[in-house]
């Protein structure tokens, strides 16, 4: 009996079937990555649309004429009806550290804006840009983050032809007078 032929055909079998396990190793472990990324995306645009929706809530209360009562009422139903708390949670649990913590940045600046609508501001006011301006800040540091994390080139200011995140150079409230 050759036991070369024996010898190299199960050497061949073991080749083989050990290139086949690696190869469905790494195509599980490639699919699982992208699969963490993608629900990382949506998680973060999650979070992000929803401050965006309690913060348009937020400005319409601002332009409204309803009584400091009433304004505590709404704007803490802005928070709760734009669905924030739960994609706050998700993102506590599903991001990294840094998109988590400029997400809670993003989410504190927020509610600063939330008080000082509640306490009576108008949009006009120098307390609501004193609140809005911080919080324009923090929601382009938070896209910065994210844009980081998910390996897209980073904006800056610059990208829009802007000194800063922060927009008051551009708003006519609050850009110093020429």
């Amino acid at each position: 009996m050759d036991w070369t032929t024996l010898v190299a055909t199960l050497g061949g079998g073991a080749l083989a079937l050990s290139g086949t396990i690696l190869a469905d190793v790494l195509r599980h472990h490639d699919e699982k990555d992208r699969s963490r990324e993608a629900n990382r995306r949506s998680l973060y645009i999650d979070f992000v649309s929803a401050v965006g929706v309690c913060h348009t809530r937020l400005r319409q209360i601002a332009e409204g004429s309803e009584t400091p009562s009433n304004r505590e009422v709404s704007t803490r139903a802005a928070l709760a009806d734009a669905g924030i708390y739960e994609a706050r949670e998700r993102l506590f649990i599903d991001a990294t550290s840094t998109v988590a913590g400029a997400g809670q940045a993003m989410y504190e600046q927020l509610r600063a804006l939330r008080r000082v609508v509640a306490a009576g501001a108008s949009i006009s006011s120098a307390s609501f840009h004193d609140a809005y301006h911080p919080y324009l800040d923090a929601v382009w540091h938070y896209r910065r983050y994210v844009r980081e994390e998910l390996g897209t080139k980073a904006l800056s200011p610059d990208t829009f032809g802007w000194p800063s995140w922060n927009g008051r150079e551009r708003c006519d409230l609050c850009r110093p007078s020429q």
